[in-house]
Order: C-alpha cells, then sequence, then structure tokens
C-alpha cells in the first residue's frame, strides 16, 4: 500500500446511491489519478474479475464524483467478499451500508 492510499481519506458520499447518478458500463477507462500504476487503465465491467479490480481501485483512489460514477452499491455488496481494500476504506463503507442499508459487512 502506498502512503498516498494511507493518508487519503476514503470518498463515501452519502448519495452514491441516488437513482439520478449515471453509473458506469461496459468497458471503461479509469483516469490517472485511479489508476496510476499497473499495465491497463482499460476495464470490462461485465466482467466480475474486472468490476471487482475497478471497485477496489475507485474505492481506494477515487474522489466523490468518480465513486457516484463507478460504484453501483448493489453490485459493491455482491462483489464484499471477492476484494481486498485498506482496513481505513473497508470500515468507511460499510458504515455507510450500516446507516443507509441496515446491513452489517465485515472488515
Amino acid at each position: 500500500m502506498s502512503a498516498r492510499a494511507d493518508a487519503q481519506v476514503p470518498a463515501v458520499p452519502d448519495d452514491v446511491d441516488d437513482p439520478r447518478h449515471e453509473k458506469a458500463s461496459g468497458v471503461v477507462e479509469l483516469s490517472l489519478h485511479i489508476s496510476w500504476c499497473g499495465r491497463t487503465r482499460q476495464y470490462d465491467l461485465a466482467d466480475l474479475q474486472q468490476r471487482a479490480r475497478v471497485y477496489e481501485q475507485v474505492l481506494r483512489e477515487g474522489n466523490d464524483d468518480d465513486v457516484r460514477y463507478f460504484i453501483d452499491v448493489d453490485q459493491l455488496q455482491d462483489l464484499w467478499g471477492r476484494m481486498w481494500l485498506p482496513q481505513r476504506v473497508c470500515q468507511a463503507w460499510a458504515e455507510w451500508y450500516r446507516r443507509h442499508r441496515g446491513v452489517s459487512l465485515p472488515c
């Protein structure tokens, strides 16, 4: 984990599940501030493994607008056990689910 990731407060917008927010689908390309290392920045969200990778990166490195666009909270809940998230990110999102959905997610 990078020092940058340790210092960054995770983006967890209260309104991420507002249906007025357009959601990403199909093949997407992550911007450099999200995917700043690695071989690829293009992913197919229809592929479960690639979607999980996008979600991991966006939750770790994205800002509120990135999260609103890339993260579908229903899909995130389904992917929860397939992803590796830093503890600070896991706890922040587990709290969001507890408050907004009454769901307890493990960290």
